[in-house]
């Protein structure tokens, strides 16, 4: 030790004092990891498991289709007849009631049928609503004649690589519907694990110098779930996603060493730090808190070494930043976050979360829907390319999803209203057929009505595709429902 080692790092025996090591050591280490194992002791109150979970690699239960998950999530609900499962009958039938038509029967004696927290003095407002004619065109896609809308030109032209599930459902009719399609769960049963943890909580990362569960975009609010939809909740915080921006700079909250030191000034740092592990191990050899921290330590400082290299989008050619939309203003937020994403798969990252918000459209939905799909069309449709033109959709899960659709009746005139009762989601990459759509709603989009599909299937289809089996991802004390595991969708399995 240099003749600067301050006095009060040793105890009465010339050892350094473990309080004063960390103390110290923390001072000149503000890292994510430093701070996300502290908020892990706070939960859990088992710091040696926090920690060594968080660098200790799952393995799958049989042979994985894929490696990755890239997952989209539109919130605020976008319109499945206006993108993925096109109503001609909403033309034929604009400005009547649902009771107007011959559907009424359909609707109200569906078995599927049932009051919401959004009707009203005993009629549901959804069928006295006046059916609202399609507001963008639609045709068939691809050799696999897929039909969807024209705002989608881009992802549209990918048809041959989608798998569409026209059947998805869910019950809460409100936004707390993007943490009900993320946990299975119904906010008023509480919080629960959501898909990307459990993906975490299965296997691990295949790259230890980055995050493991990676979220981008404007996360929900409190008054929907918060955090809740990318959340460990009693898995533990270690599994729970980790907040990116797309700046090199600042991409994670202390995730950088700061400006003003270098990468060799870094090393040299870590070198000092691995000496210090070295008294500290030797001085306390059966501490496992310490053991703890130390490793916490050494995963803040390979992140703030690898992660501001992962972010940095200059390096790609100038043919693969248009490709995602870079060279637009629209499509540049959402361009820069799927190509990071392609950057993170590519290294390892076995979840990566994108949310896109301001779907919601009570009103003005043409207005709102054209331009929400023009900012997110390209870049989506340019992961898809790129992936296949690099060998990684093979391996890589790409999902884009939301938390409901839209109703078939028009709401402040030219609106839809939030619709859990059926809608679209859809799937590419990691063993899922191509080209495909699998069940429907009815001629008027208002329930799903064949092969039907709680949200937790989709969760199921994921889990299957990277090789585990969600029956036996449970915890001990924690009793999951049969729901809350779903099914795998087999029939867009490859």
């Amino acid at each position: 030790m240099s003749d600067q080692t301050p006095s009060n790092w040793f105890n009465s025996c010339g050892r350094v004092s473990r309080r004063s090591f960390l103390n110290n050591a923390s001072l000149g280490l503000t890292g994510i990891a430093l701070a996300d194992l502290l908020q892990r002791e706070s939960s859990s109150g088992n710091a040696v498991q926090a920690a060594e979970s968080a660098i200790i690699n799952g393995q799958p239960h049989f042979a994985p289709k894929a490696k990755s998950v890239i997952w989209y999530f539109m919130l605020g609900g976008t319109s499945h007849m206006e993108s993925f499962d096109p109503k001609p009958a909403l033309n034929k039938h604009a400005g009547k009631t649902i009771g107007d038509t011959e559907y009424n029967d359909l609707v109200t004696n569906s078995p599927y049928y049932r009051k919401n927290v959004r009707d009203f003095g005993g009629k549901p407002r959804k069928l006295m609503a006046q059916l609202y004619p399609l507001q963008v065109g639609y045709r068939k896609r691809g050799e696999s004649g897929i039909e969807i809308s024209d705002w989608w030109e881009h992802v549209g032209s990918c048809a041959d690589d989608l798998a569409v599930v026209r059947s998805m459902w869910t019950t809460d009719n409100d936004h707390a519907a993007q943490l009900q399609f993320h946990t299975g769960r119904h906010i008023f049963d509480g919080f629960f694990p959501s898909i990307g943890s459990w993906v975490h909580y299965g296997l691990g990362s295949l790259n230890d110098n980055l995050p493991q569960f990676v979220v981008m975009g404007t996360p929900p609010g409190d008054c929907c779930g918060g955090t809740g939809a990318h959340d460990g909740s009693y898995l533990g915080p270690e599994h729970s996603g980790v907040k990116m921006s797309v700046n090199p700079s600042n991409p994670l909250p202390f995730g950088t060493p700061g400006s003003k030191v270098s990468r060799e000034e870094r090393r040299g740092q870590l070198e000092l730090l691995s000496e210090l592990n070295t008294l500290a191990g030797a001085a306390y050899p059966d501490d496992a808190e310490m053991r703890a921290r130390i490793k916490s330590y050494e995963l803040a400082f390979r992140m703030q070494m690898a992660v501001p290299e992962v972010v940095n989008i200059s390096e790609e050619t100038p043919a693969t930043q248009n490709l995602y939309g870079l060279d637009n203003k629209e499509t540049q937020r959402v361009g820069q976050q799927s190509l990071i994403a392609r950057r993170l798969v590519e290294r390892g990252v076995r979840f990566v979360q994108i949310y896109d918000g301001g779907w919601d459209a009570h009103s003005k939905l043409k207005q709102n829907h054209s331009q929400r799909i023009g900012q997110v069309d390209k870049p989506i449709a340019g992961l898809l390319k790129d992936l296949k033109q690099r060998g990684l959709l093979d391996e890589t899960l790409v999902v884009w999803a939301t938390e409901f659709g839209r109703t078939p009746g028009s709401e402040r005139s030219d609106g839809r209203d939030h619709h859990p009762y059926g809608f679209s989601i859809w799937m590419a990459g990691g063993g899922i057929k191509q080209g495909v759509t699998h069940g429907a709603t009815d001629e008027i989009g208002f329930h799903a009505v064949e092969h039907r599909h709680y949200v937790t299937d989709l969760h199921a289809t994921i889990l299957h595709q990277l090789g585990l089996n969600h029956h036996s991802l449970e915890v001990p004390g924690h009793k999951r429902l049969e729901i809350d595991f779903g099914e795998p969708i087999k029939e867009i399995i490859a």
